[in-house]
């Protein structure tokens, strides 16, 4: 751990010097060529050190009640616009689903219910934005690699691609609605999970609810939220603009490691 913390800064730190060249916040989009570079050059920088260095299984820092943060900040959309999702907050999202499907023997379809019923982990992590803020919060929920062995993962999946109840923007090209993605080797990590609880509550509709990405090795925007749907697949170039997520096809980096 003592090699991930000052990385973690140095790279916090890159993101918050971007921010002030093209961004006003996590939600706008990387414009600035050398901004990119900048970006491009932490890709490859954490991606290999981390994967060569660090055990796949190596976890991201763990912190004490005591540490969490007064205010958790909501990060990108607050509220998924939409009648479909309105009436799932109405109704406390009793009809609300999860599918898994793609590259997997088994399809799942879960229920809320049916996700709280299920081996759960809590951990108490630091969320870093690429604005520059961070903030430590308390989570609750299903570790991902449970549910991926249960669904029984093809030889050829490589990927879990999220989509999203929330459309960002709509584009001349119909990608706004928001994806994300990780590898398997993110995906079957044990402090990732898809989170249902925040600070011993239920998970707040701005910070995501019902279910969000914890990535805990990986910057703030790589954990999607209001999923509704993974999919496994073996590559996502010909999904959206071809780059992995949401942001990432409007110039973030698809690997945000931490």
């Amino acid at each position: 751990m003592t090699m991930i913390l000052p990385r973690r800064r140095f790279l916090t730190g890159l993101a918050a010097s971007a921010a002030t060249v093209s961004l006003g916040g996590c939600d706008q989009v990387v414009q600035n060529d050398s901004v990119r570079r900048v970006l491009r050059t932490a890709e490859r920088l954490t991606m290999t050190t981390q994967r060569a260095l660090l055990s796949q299984d190596a976890l991201a820092r763990e912190f004490s009640e005591a540490d969490i943060s007064p205010v958790f900040r909501a990060n990108g959309t607050s509220m998924p616009t939409g009648e479909a999702y309105a009436e799932l907050v109405d109704t406390q999202f009793r009809n609300w689903r999860l599918v898994i499907d793609g590259l997997v023997a088994k399809p799942l379809s879960l229920s809320l219910a049916d996700l709280k019923a299920l081996p759960a982990r809590t951990q108490i992590t630091r969320h870093d934005c690429v604005e520059g803020w961070s903030a430590i919060g308390k989570w609750a929920g299903v570790p991902l690699g449970l549910l991926l062995q249960s669904a029984g993962l093809a030889p050829n999946a490589r990927y879990a691609l999220f989509h999203c109840a929330d459309e960002m923007e709509k584009t001349s090209d119909g990608s706004g609605q928001y994806y994300e993605s990780i590898d398997l080797i993110d995906a079957l990590h044990p402090q990732t999970i898809l989170a249902y609880r925040l600070n011993g509550q239920d998970l707040p509709v701005a910070n995501g609810a019902p279910l969000r990405l914890r990535v805990e090795r990986q910057l703030g925007y790589k954990q999607a939220k209001y999923i509704t749907r993974i999919e496994v697949i073996d590559s996502f170039a010909t999904r959206a603009r071809g780059k992995g997520g949401y942001w990432e096809d409007r110039g973030y980096e698809w690997y945000a490691g931490i």
